[in-house]
């Protein structure tokens, strides 16, 4: 905007170049601290871009004019500093523009003694314009360069690490200035200051002491440890700490070491353990530089955060104990208890799962692990009963986040049997306490269980198979050539190789190997982050390595194993129902009598199961069980010879599965 002269008081204009240039610089000199003068007006600019603009009387000497031209720009850039520092000195703008604010404050005092100096050379007569903006220089480029950050800051509102990254980028863009350069590093460590307190806390406590939400952790206390056990995301210990936008560039490249640190000390913290870091380890976290020294201090403090914890979950919590329990349970490492407890639990497991009564399973169970060599395990107590309400090929398919691979060809849906029972359904937990929740998590749990129903019923299978194959044996002395039952023999023995070749596999060639690798694992772990990922890593390649992965070769697996049941229930019946129809009728004392008489039973029983089984019907029942198993059989070969170039672990149960096959047909 044009002014007039007659805008100001007394025109500059009338009086002479010498007297202009006295009077120019005393308004300069009040200008330079932020006062409007006589012939110098200040006019601020409010709103979100605020600014500063100086007008002279257009009177003035034109080359006085330039020259106070030159050096508005200090003057501007002092009255946005100073009121930069009055805003943010609040108390609702955060720990590190209350820092930053202290350390401008001071610098303006410097600046403001520098002002001082050149009024008092102006009161005795010693200086004139030119030497004023002589004297201003060295302070010019720094003043412009804060001016420009405060600038930044104020207009997009800046807190917390977004100052500290201004700070930082405007310092590398005033390389050229080696000055300036200084000045902005020095105002960056400043301001820094009250960060790294923060940081200090977290890191050597872990404690979040962040009253303005500057830090770039965050903590969302809604989530507790005790969800560990419930939650199969583990929701807490991925989110209960958290980094968020806005990390300090000299920080960036080891922020997940920092939030490592600090929830590893946490989880001490949780458990009543006294963190105490060693004082040799404890060095401030007050300042950084090019040295690099809090680096140093931060990857020390986590090696020790990560080597307490692990110590106090490996020995305190007896992880390594816990997990070879969980082993001997679920994952049926000790069988003597499953024996017991399926033959006294027999008719409860025969039931519907929404029929079975959970109850009295738990204290079934107990009775088995009590009176079985489980009694000597420590933690025997923590295993529990589960009885699920759909099938395992059902559940697989509802479990979120499981790398399951599509069927290649038909429906990937999974088909739920007509009918099932508990045996089909029924499940072991495992009670887990604070903090090897942390490992032993819901997820967790849920994966040895899938891998303990599988194995369950595979030997519930074999049980059965055991049954009709006694049946068979029990018979074997009767004359039985020409009948079903010699036919039912050699499918009986197929069968049973079968389950028994899958029981193998599933145990020796994919548990024991597996858990070998990651129990080695462990013992050389370095953080709890590395038990967990070693842990995990376990569980899933014995999903896939069990087929539960792979539905294809599950369903096919199933069915065969559906067909076993089918065929095991059937031949026990037929065989003990020809034996119920034959009874002895009255008691024989003598011995001649009684040998008579077993050889006479003897020829009885042995008519009567050649009548029984050696009708067209029964027989044509064999021949149909043996020609499906057979097909399902062959059908479940051949994908696993075709799958076995693309998961190479296959290659073992398909030869034990062929193997299986040519056998047989060489019977």
């Amino acid at each position: 905007m044009k002014l007039n002269s007659m805008e100001f008081d007394n025109p500059i204009g009338c009086y002479d170049a010498a007297v202009q240039e006295l009077i120019v610089i005393d308004d300069i000199l009040s200008a330079m601290v932020g006062i409007e003068g006589r012939h110098v007006l200040i006019k601020i600019v409010r709103g979100k871009h605020e600014d500063v603009t100086f007008q002279v009387d257009p009177s003035m000497d034109l080359a006085l004019q330039e020259l106070a031209k030159r050096i508005f720009p200090l003057c501007r850039s002092f009255l946005l500093i100073n009121q930069f520092v009055e805003s943010r000195s609040q108390f609702k703008s955060g720990l590190v523009n209350h820092a930053f604010s202290a350390a401008l404050r001071a610098f303006l005092i410097d600046y403001q003694a520098m002002v001082a100096q050149l009024e008092h050379q102006f009161r005795l007569g010693r200086l004139s314009l030119q030497g004023l903006w002589f004297y201003c220089q060295p302070m010019m480029g720094s003043m412009l360069a804060l001016s420009i950050v405060i600038q930044k800051a104020s207009e997009n509102n800046f807190s917390g690490s977004a100052v500290l990254n201004l700070l930082q980028n405007q310092a590398k863009a005033m390389a050229g200035d080696n000055a300036v350069r200084l000045l902005l590093e020095k105002m960056t460590q400043c301001a820094s200051n009250a960060y790294l307190s923060i940081l200090e806390r977290w890191v050597y406590e872990g404690v979040i002491d962040d009253p303005y939400g500057e830090f770039f952790i965050t903590e969302n206390k809604s989530l507790q440890k005790e969800t560990l056990t419930q939650d199969y995301d583990a929701k807490y210990w991925r989110q209960r700490y958290s980094l968020k936008d806005g990390i300090p560039s000299f920080l960036a490249n080891i922020a997940g070491t920092i939030l490592t640190t600090g929830k590893y000390l946490n989880v001490m913290r949780e458990c009543g353990h006294n963190v105490q870091v060693p004082p040799s380890e404890n060095s401030k976290l007050m300042s950084y530089g090019s040295n690099h020294h809090y680096l140093e201090c931060i990857k020390a403090a986590y090696k020790f955060a990560s080597g307490e914890l692990l110590n106090l979950i490996k020995e305190k919590y007896d992880l390594l104990g816990k997990l070879q329990s969980i082993k001997h349970y679920l994952l049926l490492d000790q069988g003597d208890f499953l024996v017991h407890f399926m033959d006294i639990a027999r008719d409860e497991l025969a039931r519907k799962p929404d029929e079975v009564s959970v109850e009295k399973l738990q204290s079934l169970l107990d009775l088995a692990l009590r009176t079985t060599a489980a009694s000597a395990d420590p933690f025997f107590e923590g295993v529990t009963c589960v009885v699920e309400r759909s099938s395992l090929l059902k559940t697989l398919g509802t479990i979120k986040d499981l790398e399951v691979s599509q069927s290649s060809s038909g429906s990937s849906d999974p088909e739920e049997p007509v009918s099932i029972t508990a045996l089909e359904t029924f499940s072991l937990s495992y009670k887990v306490l604070w903090p090897l929740s942390i490992v032993l998590s819901r997820k967790a749990l849920t994966k040895y269980q899938l891998i303990f129903r599988f194995l369950f019923h595979c030997k519930h299978v074999d049980r059965q198979l055991c049954g009709a194959w006694q049946m068979h044996q029990g018979v074997r002395a009767l004359n039985t050539r020409g009948t079903a039952l010699s036919r039912s023999s050699l499918l009986c023995r197929s069968m049973l190789k079968f389950i028994n070749s899958l029981l193998h596999y599933l145990t020796f060639e994919v548990i024991e190997p597996n858990w070998h690798v990651m129990y080695n694992r462990l013992h050389s772990a370095n953080s709890i982050d590395e038990v967990i990922q070693y842990h995990d890593l376990f569980l899933d390649k014995c999903l896939r390595e069990c087929l539960l992965l792979l539905p294809e070769l599950l369903k096919k697996v199933e069915r065969l194993k559906s067909m076993c049941l089918q065929y095991a229930a059937t031949t026990q019946w037929l065989i003990s129902s020809s034996i119920e129809i034959h009874s002895p009728e009255e008691p024989i004392n003598d011995s001649i009598s009684s040998n008579k008489a077993r050889q006479r039973k003897s020829g009885n029983l042995s008519q009567v199961l050649k009548s029984t089984t050696g009708s067209a019907a029964v027989m044509d029942s064999v021949l149909k069980f043996e020609k499906e198993f057979n097909a399902e059989l062959q059908s479940l070969g051949s994908i696993l010879s075709s799958s076995s170039q693309a998961e190479p672990y296959l290659a073992h149960l398909a030869q034990s599965i062929l193997g299986v096959k040519n056998e047989k047909n060489g019977l």
